[in-house]
């Protein structure tokens, strides 16, 4: 009889995200051609650290409990700093600034003070419910309108095949991250469905070509979109139904704002979704019936 299979480490599968985007911005201030000053990813990881092992000290202090980042080694703590250096790092390439590298040390602030400012209660423990990375930059879009995001940015230094190859790496990198480690492919299939279906739907509304709705798929950053962002298994659902309604939920929330002619769409449709999720929990737990006694507290190690 064979033995029962392991169940797979959820810290490896961010350990492979970080890494990953890690080794895609090296490349892309090397090889790729992203315009952002390089300063920028040197001011975004200092800041997220600093900020993450900050407000993970003064909330273990207010709740009376050990920091995420402490007893248990130099591990322990890179860890625990793993999820500041994959926001940070993905701010750092996803946002333009020109040289104000203050409003990307207070986007960083703002991604990771969410995750301690926006929880509702799951499981007996508080949870934060919106994405660190979409949030902040949806906010800054709105209140520094100056800013902004440059997706042509991220590979226009390479031609010919690398045009191809390097999108279906990013796809089959983030495939396997989602297939092993967030059970999150049903969100995939949602979103990407409900955005075809609306698109030809768009298109026949107006008159338009279909490519043309649906070309903005065939992208690097709605690639990055769809695999790395919309799937973090700390903000979305679950479960299969759960899923299947949060990704066909931001897809519709997309071509809404898109024929309402908001630019930044992506962003602020995720931000739509999680606000909608975050607030409907916090209503649920208000009519619940009373639960059973809570668990001792459980530090947060990512």
């Amino acid at each position: 009889m064979s033995a029962p299979r392991q169940k797979r480490d959820p810290r490896n599968g961010l350990r492979m995200s970080a890494t990953f985007a890690t080794i895609f911005t090296i490349l892309g201030h090397t090889v790729l051609g992203f315009e952002q000053p390089l300063a920028q990813v040197f001011v975004a990881l200092g800041t997220g650290y600093a900020c993450a092992l900050f407000f993970e000290w003064v909330d273990a202090r207010a709740n009376g409990v050990k920091p995420g980042f402490a007893g248990g080694g130099k591990l322990k703590l890179v860890d625990f700093l793993l999820s500041a250096h994959m926001t940070s790092i993905t701010l750092s390439f996803l946002m333009y600034f020109n040289r104000r590298l203050w409003i990307m040390a207070f986007t960083v602030a703002l991604a990771i003070g969410s995750k301690y400012v926006l929880r509702v209660r799951q499981n007996g423990r508080l949870q934060h419910f919106m994405n660190p990375s979409n949030f902040a930059i949806a906010v800054v879009l709105i209140a520094y309108q100056w800013t902004g995001v440059l997706p042509w940015s991220f590979t226009i230094d390479i031609h010919g095949p690398w045009d191809i190859i390097l999108p279906l790496v990013i796809v089959v990198l983030g495939f396997r991250l989602n297939l092993l480690f967030t059970g999150r492919l049903p969100t995939v299939g949602s979103w990407l469905v409900t955005f075809i279906a609306l698109g030809v739907f768009r298109a026949w509304l107006f008159n338009g070509p279909i490519a043309a709705e649906l070309v903005i798929l065939t992208g690097i950053p709605m690639v990055l979109f769809t695999l790395y962002m919309i799937t973090d298994p700390q903000t979305s659902p679950g479960r299969l139904r759960s899923q299947i309604l949060f990704g066909a939920g931001i897809a519709c929330a997309y071509s809404l704002l898109l024929v309402l002619h908001v630019q930044y769409t992506m962003f602020y449709s995720v931000m739509l979704v999680c606000a909608v999720r975050g607030a409907a929990i916090a209503a649920y737990n208000l009519i619940a019936p009373a639960a059973k006694p809570e668990p001792a507290p459980v530090t947060v190690t990512a």
